[in-house]
């Protein structure tokens, strides 16, 4: 267990006094609860956050990468280097860790559709779209081989569609179209955005909203989804940072304050 750094001022870390921002750093934190010594690996700046929060205090044996080649031990501030590196972990050794399945990325899709399919890649027809994007990147082996979620941080009707206009991760309809290998390790875990949070424990895996974050409406997040979504036995509100993750986050992770950058106050 990470030890918390302290400041000599005192400051406000009631759960109260939490931001947006800071509501979704816990929420892509605890995507990755309980799952034990794998890389976790986050994709932009709040899982980022998360990720390092979650090694520190619930899931210590999770493995953090500098984003190069090495392993850090500990916890270090977002845009800095680790001070210790644990291990070495060059880009040819990552296809042997995503096939093994022990690692659990959260990435940033494009697109989003009811039953996970993620579009990384272009808007429109994919032989002539309208705008190229990322391409495939490592969405259809992440998703068949390792649990993954995901983070939009401005959810929307342009990004939560009916269909993707490209499949780059691999949803639970199209790996069940296309048989039971697909499916033996799709893990669709979270997603997690600026309204709230979303599993797929709907109807044939359907996507389903389970929290809302303060002041957010269950309405709301439907108004802003391009699809009917599945809902809880009960939506409740986003779990609030404890005291101790809100110090992390802001006086050993991210004492610059970037993730109010990536999340703006509604």
């Amino acid at each position: 267990m990470t030890e918390v750094i302290t400041t000599g001022a005192p400051v406000d870390h009631d759960p109260d006094s939490a931001t947006l921002a800071e509501i979704c750093v816990v929420a892509c934190a605890r995507a990755w609860a309980g799952d034990g010594e794998i890389l976790a690996s986050p994709i932009t700046l709040i899982p980022t956050i998360g990720a390092r929060l979650a090694r520190a205090t619930t899931d210590p044996d999770l493995l953090l990468s500098d984003g190069v080649a090495s392993l850090g031990a500990g916890t270090w501030p977002v845009g800095d280097a680790p001070a210790v590196v644990e291990g070495w972990l060059p880009y040819r050794t990552v296809f042997d860790l995503v096939a093994s399945g022990r690692r659990h990325v959260m990435m940033g899709p494009v697109q989003l559709d009811r039953y996970g399919n993620a579009n990384l890649s272009a808007i429109g027809d994919f032989d002539r779209p309208k705008r190229a994007l990322l391409g495939m990147r490592g969405a259809p082996g992440n998703t068949v081989n390792h649990p993954t979620s995901y983070w939009v941080p401005r959810h929307g009707t342009r990004v939560f569609v009916e269909k993707v206009d490209v499949v780059c991760g691999i949803g639970y309809d199209t790996a069940k179209a296309a048989g039971p290998t697909a499916l033996q390790f799709l893990d669709l875990r979270r997603v997690v955005t600026n309204l709230g949070v979303l599993d797929f424990g709907g109807p044939d895996h359907a996507m389903r909203l389970v929290f809302t974050h303060p002041g957010v409406t269950v309405e709301e997040v439907q108004e802003a989804t391009g699809f009917p979504l599945a809902l809880a036995d009960e939506v409740a509100t986003t779990p609030l940072p404890t005291p101790v993750e809100l110090q992390l986050i802001r006086e050993v992770i991210d004492p610059k304050a970037l993730r109010e950058r990536e999340v703006k106050p509604r």
